[in-house]
C-alpha cells in the first residue's frame, strides 16, 4: 500500500502539499497551474490523495481507466454522501467549501439503486421532450438579447463572461422552466447568489421555485417543470423542487465554463480556420472540463486502486480534466469518439442533459460569431486567467472587441438583414480603452425595470 510522501521526501518546485502529505488542490498555487498539478498526481498512479479544500481529504482519480472503472461500477462505488466517513465524525469543518458541493441532497446526483433509477428516468424523460429547433431558437434569441445589451456600444469591446457566457444558461433555462417573468427574475437571483456566495441565495431560489410548482400545479403547460410533474413516477413537489436546483446548478455554471472556454478557443489566433463550432466545443470539453474535479463515489467496501487503499465511506473523487487529458490517451485519443470525453461522466450517473448542454453551447458561440461576425479576442488564448477553483475550469475573463452594431429584437427585426455598421476608429480596434467592467450595465439596462429575465422577455416583444 502506498503511502502519503512525508513532507522531507517533497521535491522542491511541486504542488503545495498539507502538512500530513497530500497535494492541496486548491489556492491560488493550483489555480495559476492545475495541469502542473495532474501531472505530479500522476506520479502516485491512477489515484492520488489530495485535500479538495483545508482539511478536507478526498482519493483523486486521474486516470482515465480508473475513472471508467469507478463511473461505471456502482454496487462498489455509491454517491449518497451520507456515508461519509469524516463528516460522520465530525472532522470536516463546518464552513468548509466542501459541503456544498458534497453534502447530500434528495436528488437523483446522490441517489443510488432504485431511488437513483426511479428519479433519473423522471428527468431524462422529461428533457427528452425538448424540441432541439425550439432549444437553439431559445438559445438565438437568449444570444441575440445579451449581445444587443453590449454590441452598440462606442468603444467595440465587451467581455464574454460577465455579458455573455455567464447570463444565457440563465435565460434559457427558466423558458425551459416555463417561467413568468417575476418568477423568472427570482430564479435568476437566487441561482446566481448561490455561486457569487450572497447570504439568502437558497432561500429566494426555494421559494422561487416553490411559488413555479404551485403555479404549475394550477396550469400546466409545456414546459420542463411540468413534464416533471406529470412525468409517471409522481414525484412530490419537493423532488420536482430538488430536480430542477439539480438541472440549474449542473447545467448553468458548466454551460458557462465551456462557451466562455469555446469561443475563446474559436477566436484565437492559433485557431485553424475553416474548423466548425462544433469542433472547439469538443476541444472545450476535452481538454478543459468544465466541471473538473467533481462526482463523489463511495466504496462499499475497502478497495484497493493500484497499490494504493482506500477505506469504505471515504470519498473518491474524479477528475475529469486529469481523466480527460491522461496521456495514455495521447497515441489513440484520434481513434476515439469525439463524445468519448469524460466532461459529462459516464456510467449510470453520466449528465442527462449531455445532448441539450452540446446544442446550447454551439448555438451560443455561432451566434455570437454571426452577430458580431469581425468579433475578435483582444489577448491570445495562452494568456488568459482561470479561475482558482478545484470543482470547474472556466476562465476569468475573455476580453473581445468589434465593430460596434445594433441587433434588432426579434419583434422588431426585418425580414432582410441590414447592412452592418461601418466599423468603429482605429482607436476603438486597438484595444487601447480599459475594459468595461463586469457589473456595469448598458444604459439601456439600468433604465429598464424587473430583473434580467423579465427585460430579456420585454426585449424579445420589441417592447
Amino acid at each position: 500500500m502506498q503511502q502519503p510522501l512525508d513532507a522531507s521526501q517533497i521535491p522542491p518546485g511541486c504542488p503545495a502539499h498539507s502538512s500530513h502529505g497530500n497535494v492541496q488542490l486548491h489556492g491560488p498555487a493550483f489555480g495559476a497551474d492545475p495541469d502542473g498539478h495532474y501531472a505530479h498526481l500522476r506520479t502516485f498512479g491512477p489515484s492520488a490523495p489530495v485535500d479538495i479544500a483545508p482539511d478536507v481529504q478526498v482519493e483523486l482519480i486521474t486516470s482515465y481507466d480508473a475513472a471508467l472503472y469507478v463511473l461505471q461500477n456502482p454496487q462498489s462505488f455509491v454517491r449518497d454522501s451520507r456515508r461519509w466517513n469524516a463528516l460522520n465524525e465530525g472532522r470536516v469543518p463546518p464552513d468548509s467549501p466542501a459541503l456544498p458541493m458534497m453534502s447530500y441532497r434528495p436528488n437523483a446526483l446522490f441517489s443510488d439503486g432504485a431511488a437513483h433509477a426511479r428519479l433519473r428516468q423522471a428527468v431524462t424523460d422529461s428533457l427528452a421532450t425538448v424540441n432541439e429547433l425550439q432549444l437553439v431558437r431559445q438559445t438565438q434569441q437568449s444570444a441575440d438579447y445579451l449581445i444587443s445589451q453590449f454590441s452598440s456600444e462606442p468603444r467595440g469591446q465587451a467581455e464574454v463572461m460577465a455579458d455573455y457566457a455567464q447570463p444565457l444558461p440563465l435565460l434559457v433555462f427558466s423558458e425551459l422552466f416555463g417561467c413568468p417573468p417575476e418568477i423568472g427574475d427570482r430564479v435568476i437571483a437566487g441561482i446566481s447568489g448561490i455561486f457569487e456566495g450572497t447570504p439568502g441565495a437558497d432561500e429566494v431560489l426555494g421559494g422561487a421555485l416553490t411559488e413555479l410548482i404551485a403555479l404549475k400545479r394550477r396550469r400546466p403547460a409545456a414546459d420542463l417543470t411540468t413534464r416533471l410533474m406529470e412525468h409517471s413516477a409522481q414525484l412530490t413537489d419537493e423532488e420536482v423542487l430538488h430536480q430542477l436546483v439539480t438541472l440549474l446548478s449542473g447545467g448553468t455554471a458548466p454551460l458557462t465554463a465551456v462557451i466562455g472556454t469555446s469561443s475563446a478557443l474559436y477566436l484565437d489566433e492559433e485557431w485553424q480556420d475553416g474548423l466548425p463550432v462544433e469542433d472547439a466545443v469538443s476541444q472545450s470539453l476535452w481538454n478543459y472540463a468544465p466541471i473538473a474535479n467533481y462526482a463523489a463515489h463511495y466504496p462499499t467496501h475497502d478497495v484497493e486502486l493500484s497499490g494504493r487503499v482506500v477505506r469504505a465511506n471515504d470519498p473518491v473523487l474524479i477528475s475529469f480534466a486529469a481523466a480527460n487529458t491522461d496521456p495514455k490517451l495521447t497515441e489513440h485519443r484520434q481513434q476515439l469518439s469525439a463524445k468519448a470525453h469524460l466532461a459529462f461522466g459516464a456510467g449510470p450517473h453520466a449528465c442527462p442533459a449531455k445532448d441539450p448542454a452540446f446544442v446550447i453551447a454551439v448555438a451560443a458561440v455561432e451566434a455570437l460569431l454571426n452577430r458580431l461576425p469581425d468579433v475578435e479576442m483582444r489577448v491570445p488564448f495562452k494568456t488568459l486567467a482561470w479561475a482558482p477553483s478545484p470543482w470547474s475550469r472556466s476562465l476569468v475573463t475573455v476580453p473581445i472587441r468589434f465593430s460596434p452594431r445594433t441587433v434588432p429584437s426579434m419583434a422588431t427585426r426585418p425580414s432582410q438583414p441590414q447592412a452592418p455598421q461601418q466599423p468603429g476608429t482605429a482607436e476603438q480596434r486597438s484595444g487601447a480603452q480599459a475594459p468595461r467592467p463586469a457589473s456595469a450595465a448598458a444604459p439601456q439596462q439600468q433604465q429598464q425595470k424587473g430583473g434580467m429575465f423579465s427585460r430579456f422577455l420585454a426585449w424579445t416583444r420589441g417592447e
